[in-house]
């Protein structure tokens, strides 16, 4: 007697229907299949649509006119606006009167001695020589106001930070609400929304700190949300056990378990904090970023170094530094090591040292830093970029000249990738960006990233994204390669790790205004030397990151591998690179972040597109152009955001 098969689900549905990344493709086909002629019924141009465009020009410029008639006598400016900023500048002036007041002497003596009391002699030794630097530079008075400045910003951002932190780690409500606003505030160019805050506040210290609080506060929010969410619910399960009340739960529980992620918060904010000093210069911070900026615009390469060594100094110590409390806090430093301040010495003695050489050096006469103890390396350094630019920019036997790199790099990469985007469909670009999003996401990350880029449109501004969008993949692209293969190497050998230590600290701290002349002088202007800035502000974090998560892969997966006689190479490409791959997406986000916020940078340099836009509505006060391209280049952001980092559901799939 013959059998009745039923097929099961399974066997129903073809075999490569099956594969979760072809279904998505057939789904989104389908899609397609349905809405391109009905869009091309209506808009059948390859530009975007100019009925679906939305012009903000008008009410942006009477939102400026507004602010501008009634900056002086709207309550909201006098009792509001007005009190913070002269809180700023009281908090910024006792600041820097208090560092003046210690002589180079005593601010030496007491960064030197929290050095020693966190960490131990050896960084008390670098942090000494560190501020000795800043003095032989002739960069004494400027790394004071400076410091001053990021001071009071790093506390206000810290203050601000930790609030809404504090707020999302404890609301998954408000978690969801402030997503977007930080995400906003960490990829919105700060020339953006420096026109904003110069409209209310004018040109000034309120003005700088306040833009920088803007830049800054947003690392130290995320962390604080993910350390109190990441404590430990049986600590948390005990405590309340005990009797304990929410608030005393939050004191005694979980801000302790997130020290970490708190002090990590504090380390990247004054990073973030110093890497905006040159561009607050631009309104009117002064200090180093003013030396900078002033040393560049008269093309003054030496002085612009000489001025911004110190703030790479600043940013290397203070990094130490809080890297150093941490691990003190973790207990993780040897407690006995005969280097560190002994535990029965507080704080009270490196204020009473501080005092007594502040008034030693006083009564001698000498807080100032002595002016024989310069030392002069504008001319030597101009010299050498002299030389860079005679013999390095054209001529070069066989590999020829960087200006031919450059004429090369445009002209196979840059042009080709803008042509192709600006050719095809707008319809087709809207697609290209939902099948990766959808692909390593789910259905609400390709609709995120698709609505973000139809904005771009919306905005008016279709064409010159495209073109930034070629500039910021292409750069994406170099970075990658080379931030893969140097972070490769970098996990594979503790030597190279160490040597490319202080490489991507420099790379990482130095104003982009000081190695934007150097790039120009070697490639020129346009948008190669752009794609060039942009490579070497990113490459960092790329390297950093991408050597962390092959670090930490399973060393028991490792160890199984080379006993069944993988070799070096097999191990790479079969085990690290594939248990690496989130700590890789994560590089790649990143690098796409970092990228797009030299955008503006480039801009300067001949790279035209968004970045342009924005320095001219800065440059000239229209806030339409600017905040529109500033906005277009936030829309951008969140695409590729979308598009190279998986969602945690996805993420747990393995997938």
């Amino acid at each position: 007697m013959a059998t009745l098969t039923v097929p099961t689900a399974n066997t129903a549905i073809p075999g490569f229907l099956r594969n979760r990344a072809a279904a998505k493709l057939l789904a989104l086909a389908g899609i397609a299949a349905i809405l391109v002629p009905l869009v091309n019924s209506h808009w059948g141009s390859n530009a975007w649509p100019h009925a679906l465009t939305v012009d903000l020009s008008k009410p942006l410029a009477t939102a400026s006119d507004w602010v501008i008639d009634n900056r002086d006598s709207h309550p909201l400016f006098l009792y509001f606006f007005g009190y913070v900023s002269n809180a700023v500048v009281l908090a910024v002036r006792a600041v820097y009167l208090t560092l003046l007041a210690a002589g180079w002497a005593g601010v030496t003596a007491f960064g030197a001695l929290v050095a020693w009391r966190l960490g131990g002699v050896r960084l008390a030794a670098g942090t000494a020589i560190a501020f000795l630097a800043c003095g032989a530079l002739g960069m004494w008075v400027p790394t004071m106001q400076t410091l001053a400045l990021m001071v009071v910003a790093v506390l206000a951002s810290v203050a601000v930070g930790a609030l809404l932190g504090l707020a999302a780690g404890l609301s998954d409500r408000l978690d969801r609400a402030l997503r977007p606003v930080l995400d906003t505030m960490q990829v919105l160019p700060a020339f953006a929304y420096l026109l904003p805050v110069v409209l209310v506040f004018g040109i000034g210290v309120p003005a700088a700190v306040l833009a920088t609080v803007v830049y800054a506060a947003p690392p130290m929010a995320r962390l604080t949300a993910l350390g109190l969410r990441g404590a430990d619910p049986e600590v948390l399960e005990a405590v309340e056990s005990l009797g304990a009340t929410a608030r005393q739960r939050l004191l005694t529980a979980r801000i302790p378990l997130a020290r970490k992620e708190l002090l990590l918060g504090l380390n990247q904010t004054i990073m973030m904090a110093l890497s905006m000093a040159v561009i607050a210069s631009v309104i009117g911070a002064g200090g180093l970023g003013d030396r900078v900026y002033q040393a560049l615009a008269s093309v003054d390469v030496g002085a612009a170094l000489a001025a911004g060594i110190p703030i790479v100094l600043l940013a290397v110590v203070l990094d130490r530094v809080t890297a150093a409390a941490g691990a003190a806090g973790d207990g993780s430093a040897a407690a006995g090591d005969g280097s560190r301040w002994p535990r029965t010495i507080g704080w009270p003695y490196a204020l009473a040292v501080t005092v007594a050489v502040a008034l030693a050096t006083r009564l001698l006469g000498a807080l100032d830093w002595p002016a024989s103890w310069g030392l002069d390396i504008a001319e030597p350094v101009n010299r050498a970029v002299d030389w860079m630019t005679a013999h390095l920019y054209s001529g070069v036997p066989v590999v020829g000249g960087t200006a031919d790199w450059a004429g090369h790099f445009t002209t196979w990469i840059l042009d080709p990738v803008r042509s192709g985007l600006q050719w095809l469909p707008w319809w087709a670009v809207l697609l290209l960006v939902a099948a990766p999003a959808w692909l390593i996401g789910t259905w609400r990350t390709a609709l995120t990233a698709v609505l973000a880029m139809a904005a771009i449109g919306v905005l008016g501004v279709w064409e010159p994204s495209l073109d930034t969008l070629s500039q910021v993949l292409a750069a994406v692209a170099v970075t990658l390669v080379l931030g893969f293969a140097t972070g490769i190497a970098a996990a594979r050998s503790d030597r190279v790790e160490r040597a490319l230590r202080p490489v991507l600290d420099v790379f990482q701290t130095m104003p982009q205004f000081v190695y934007l002349i150097p790039v120009v002088a070697l490639f020129g202007v346009g948008r190669a030397p752009a794609v060039a800035a942009a490579v070497v502000y990113a490459l960092p974090a790329v390297v950093r990151i991408t050597a962390q998560g092959l670090r930490q892969v399973d060393p028991a997966a490792l160890e199984s591998a080379r006993s069944l006689g993988a070799t070096g190479r097999q191990q790479l490409w079969q085990i690290q690179l594939p248990l690496a791959r989130r700590s890789l997406l994560l590089a790649a986000n990143q690098g796409v972040v970092l990228v797009l916020a030299v955008v503006i940078i480039g801009g300067l340099v001949g790279a035209g597109a968004l970045g342009y836009d924005v320095a001219f509505g800065l440059a000239q006060g229209d806030l339409a152009t600017g905040l529109v391209a500033g906005a277009a280049i936030v829309c951008l952001g969140l695409m590729l955001d979308r598009v190279t980092q998986p969602t945690e559901r996805r993420a747990k799939k393995g997938a």
